[in-house]
């Protein structure tokens, strides 16, 4: 029952109350008393865009128009006229710079300015171009030759995917579901249906095997982004494309390996999900959030079994007593972990990945909780 000097919340309250509205009123009210939030306007970014998305889908769910706002408001400080994006440059070629270009969709639906669709053309202009491996994977960046981190499937695979439906391009729909497929099928361990943070097809990396090519550890989070980008891609994913059925399969498959390593007491899942009780291993917040997100998900749409409805409501009951509490300020999120990635100085390894510093509050975790939060509530309104 968490108790971290805030409210205590019981196993029961986390699945009755709303916790979106909740989290959605304190990322609200934290921009309110500080002014317009400078890490979200600072640049075109990743984490903000995430951010922004869940504002807006809370905003349409819970038919709270400041929400929506929030996120329009923001957005428009980096759209020019000409449907120019403020801080983003194509040549940089890096996946991480197409999330924020998810929220452009509902902007364009809601006002139908042509200087949205503009700015997506633009993104998916990148992506037609992006620098790939032999097999046409995308390269996580320009800077990182011939990698495929799973942190990419989410940042472009999706928006990737709503782009073809929205401007009927089937063949990029296509396209997302080749880089959905064959980033599993080069990292997937056939032992414990994990899947590798990373693979450089090179094999040059510090941090890749020198056969395989493959980073050493299975990332939490890395495996939330892919869960994540799966039922969002497939959510646009016509019924009679051919590759859905595959992509359900290896999503429901996927899911089953998470299950094997969710945390039996708390329902939550480590920073390197196959190290349990190895020493500085620890139940981490935006991870455990995204698996939920995806499973709630998964099951409302009918990708997953309604045997998973368990372990995904145990799941969330485990974030809201083990991870968050609730004071005068609003929803608290923590034992987040601060970032990751696979350079030189990144090297992979058991001891990197709990090397990184573990915050509170940050949106890398907040963004994640409630879009997890809507799901889960979405899914139990539904029945």
């Amino acid at each position: 029952m968490t108790n971290k000097g805030g409210i205590k919340v019981s196993i029961t309250e986390a699945t009755t109350v709303r916790w979106s509205g909740k989290i959605a009123d304190t990322i609200l009210g934290r921009c309110n008393q500080q002014g317009e939030d400078e890490y979200v306007l600072e640049r075109w970014a990743y984490v903000p865009g995430m951010l922004l998305m869940a504002m807006a889908r809370a905003g349409v769910q819970l038919d709270r128009s400041e929400y929506v706002s929030y996120m329009e408001r923001h957005m428009d400080t980096f759209i020019g006229e000409d449907g120019s994006i403020r801080t983003y440059r194509l040549e940089e070629y890096n996946l991480d710079q197409i999330n924020e270009g998810k929220n452009l969709f509902l902007l364009y639906q809601r006002t139908g300015e042509e200087r949205y669709a503009k700015a997506a053309d633009l993104l998916a202009a990148q992506l037609i171009g992006h620098p790939r491996t032999s097999e046409g994977g995308f390269w996580h960046k320009k800077v990182y030759p011939f990698q495929m981190w799973l942190d990419g499937l989410y940042m472009a695979s999706p928006f990737l995917a709503e782009y073809g439906k929205v401007f009927q391009r089937p063949e990029l729909i296509d396209e997302a579901a080749h880089q959905l497929l064959l980033v599993e099928r080069r990292t997937r361990d056939p032992r414990t249906g994990l899947l590798y943070h990373g693979w450089d097809e090179s094999k040059e990396q510090e941090w890749a095997d020198s056969s395989t090519g493959l980073s050493s550890h299975f990332w939490s989070r890395a495996m939330g982004w892919y869960a994540m980008a799966m039922v969002d891609c497939l959510e646009h994913f016509p019924l009679t494309h051919p590759k859905r059925g595959t992509i359900i399969g290896i999503f429901q498959r996927m899911c089953g390996a998470l299950l094997e390593v969710q945390d039996k007491e708390t329902g939550l899942w480590y920073q390197v999900l196959d190290q349990a009780g190895r020493k500085g291993n620890y139940l981490e917040a935006s991870g455990s959030c995204m698996f939920v997100y995806a499973m709630a998900k998964g099951l409302r749409m009918g990708y997953l079994e309604p045997s998973f409805r368990e372990a995904m409501l145990k799941g969330y009951k485990g974030i809201i007593e083990q991870l968050a509490e609730e004071d005068e300020h609003g929803v608290h999120l923590h034992q987040i972990c601060h970032g990751a990635g696979l350079s030189k100085d990144r090297n992979g390894s058991y001891d990197y990945y709990i090397s990184e510093d573990v915050v509170s509050d940050v949106p890398m975790g907040v963004a994640p909780l409630l879009l997890a939060s809507l799901e889960v509530e979405r899914y139990q309104a539904a029945g």
